[in-house]
């Protein structure tokens, strides 16, 4: 990899000195806290510190852990300048300041649909560039198209767990070209079985492509402010970034980078970026090693030791006159050396997750909710060996599919939660949408093959269990005439406001015949007939229902408009039509006395 910035840094305690030296140059504040481990991935090669367990939410990684350039970015970051054109060299300085345009193009409109689609999130687009400079270089320095598809693929070694985390084939090498095992792919390196349910569509061409950047760079944002984190706030900043790739000093490094691109930064033709010189699975001693080292496999038939005394010898311990081929070593009073053993490989404890054979139900009831309510019960799963006992700190993946808008707190549809003392992964509460029906949650083991538990949810339509007018005044007309007042009523639910609540309207014959009624009142539609049937209505956000203009026609009498909802609610409201009373005569004046 040709670099402009072929420069320093190899891994372990060279990568923790450089990087502690960086560290307190940029920024003192920068401190790492403890995030969630992944306990049945190793830590990334080259990484000095490994993190320990502790946050429930954190999830899969995006990358499986896969390596990541280690170059830290200068002490001083160059003033931004003008963006030079197509084909001019581009300086040291430039190259490490500046991001190719499209792939900065793609980290600032994720950014900005972040700040609209999760205003809580306060995603920095500079974390963005961070970790896309860290995984692929700013996509090779710029590699890619107009529409922002990488030219080649970016591929990570493949995760088979000979130096690197075993995560076996995930998408039948759908994205990666590979399928035995997983590799991470595009510029800002997902595993398929991220990409899966953390993929987007940035760039609007109807598809989800990790070698696209802006479907990348959008992904990677979502994939950041998951679980509620507010990346403004230090602790939920370096949750995220170590949920991308778990190791101490990949934290460290994108927090300098990130406080780089915020001192300066500027935009450079796509294709004149430089790429780092070095990789956190380089050797520090040598130049980058083949992703997969040689395995030393054991001698299959080691040599078996010689007797004490000199085989075929005779002879005995300190006996000078063995006879025989090899009796004259035999007395020497020196055994002969055994040769060495074949080296016994390290036995490795089994994780939390190797030890689950089954998920099971743990007690969660009855999943409903209404439209646009949250779900008043959560689901809780519960991981156990064989023998029914629980395991904890295992993560349990829960997915929402089916015909539905329904997602968890925070508007994702996949959650990663890991077990607790008792074994129970607690799901975040549901929230429900404006579909309604039922739908599915699955919850799987993370890491392991084993057949998950589904749980249906349901969604029934918005409801009032009550209706009444917003006003007493009678509603009289004369015969032919017009209502001078428009029927108004308010729906609640259980004494609270019912909004997006359906309604219909209909002028019945009586209280006892729900028929539509013949004549009397009616109302009148885009065309100016009568009708007395209004469907399709539905309460206001504060729960509030207008009727349009009622109209009279020449019958006279008391009649009934009946109003209901969704949910049961029902509301006669009375209509009279009478002929106008006539004035009374008013008596003539007496005659004046004097005339």
């Amino acid at each position: 990899m040709a670099a402009h910035f072929g420069r320093r840094l190899r891994k372990g305690a060279a990568t923790t000195a450089v990087a502690a030296a960086a560290v307190a140059a940029l920024s003192a504040s920068q401190a790492p806290v403890a995030a969630g481990d992944e306990p049945d991935r190793p830590t990334t090669a080259g990484a000095a510190t490994s993190v320990p367990e502790g946050d429930a939410n954190a999830g899969a990684n995006a990358t499986g852990n896969s390596p990541y350039y280690t170059d830290l970015p200068p002490l001083k970051s160059p003033a931004p300048s003008a963006s030079p054109s197509a084909g001019t060299p581009v300086t040291r300085a430039e190259g490490e300041a500046g991001i190719p345009a499209t792939v900065l193009d793609a980290y600032q409109k994720a950014a900005a649909e972040l700040r609209s689609a999760k205003p809580g999130c306060n995603l920095p687009w500079q974390l963005l560039a961070a970790i896309g400079n860290v995984e692929s270089g700013q996509a090779r320095g710029g590699q890619v198209d107009a529409d922002g598809t990488t030219l080649r693929r970016i591929l990570g070694p493949q995760l088979d767990g000979n130096g690197f985390a075993l995560i076996p084939d995930t998408d039948n090498g759908a994205y990666d070209g590979n399928s035995d095992y997983d590799q991470a792919v595009g510029p800002m390196q997902f595993i398929p079985s991220t990409w899966a349910w953390a993929g987007r569509d940035g760039n609007g061409d109807g598809k989800k492509d990790p070698n696209n950047v802006y479907d990348a760079a959008l992904a990677a944002g979502h994939y950041l402010c998951r679980n509620d984190w507010d990346l403004s706030r230090e602790g939920d900043l370096h949750s995220a970034i170590l949920s991308y790739n778990n190791s101490q000093d990949y934290l460290d490094l994108v927090l300098n980078w990130m406080e780089y691109y915020r001192k300066g930064s500027h935009s450079v033709p796509d294709g004149s970026g430089g790429l780092p010189g070095h990789r956190s699975d380089e050797d520090p001693t040598t130049s980058p090693r083949p992703s997969h080292p040689p395995t030393t496999k054991p001698d299959p038939k080691p040599h078996k030791p010689a007797d004490d005394g000199g085989k075929d010898g005779g002879g005995k311990d300190g006996d000078h006159d063995g006879g025989g081929e090899h009796g004259g070593n035999g007395g020497s009073g020196t055994p002969t050396p055994e040769p060495p053993q074949p080296p016994v490989p390290p036995t490795t404890p089994p994780t939390p997750t190797d030890l689950v054979d089954h998920l099971r139900d743990a007690g969660t009831r009855q999943l409903t909710a209404m439209a646009g309510d949250a779900f008043t019960e959560r689901i809780g799963t519960r991981a156990e060996t064989k023998v029914g006992k629980s395991v904890a700190k295992v993560r349990v993946r829960f997915t929402i599919t089916g015909d539905t808008d329904a997602t968890f707190a925070g508007g994702e549809t996949v959650a990663t939660v890991a077990t607790d003392d008792k074994g129970v992964a607690l799901a975040p509460a549901l929230q429900a949408g404006e579909k309604t029906g039922d739908f599915k949650v699955t919850a799987a083991v993370v890491g392991r093959t084993l057949k998950g538990v589904d749980y249906t949810a349901t969604v029934t339509a918005r409801a009032a269990d009550l209706l009444a007018r917003t006003s007493d005044t009678p509603l009289t007309c004369t015969p032919g005439g017009e209502f001078a007042d428009r029927v108004q009523v308010k729906a609640t639910y259980k004494g609270a406001v019912a909004d997006g609540v359906a309604a219909t309207a209909t002028l019945v014959t009586s209280a006892l015949d729900a028929t539509e009624n013949s004549k009397g009142p009616f109302f009148k539609d885009a065309d100016g007939k009568a009708v007395r049937t209004l469907t399709g209505l539905r309460t206001d956000a504060k729960g509030l229902l207008t009727l349009p203009k009622l109209y009279a026609d020449t019958t006279t009498g008391t009649f009934l408009l009946r109003i209901t909802t969704t949910g049961g609610a029902t509301l006669n409201v009375e209509l009279k039509v009478a002929a106008a009373t006539s004035a009374p005569e008013l008596p003539l004046p007496s005659p004046s006395a004097s005339s």
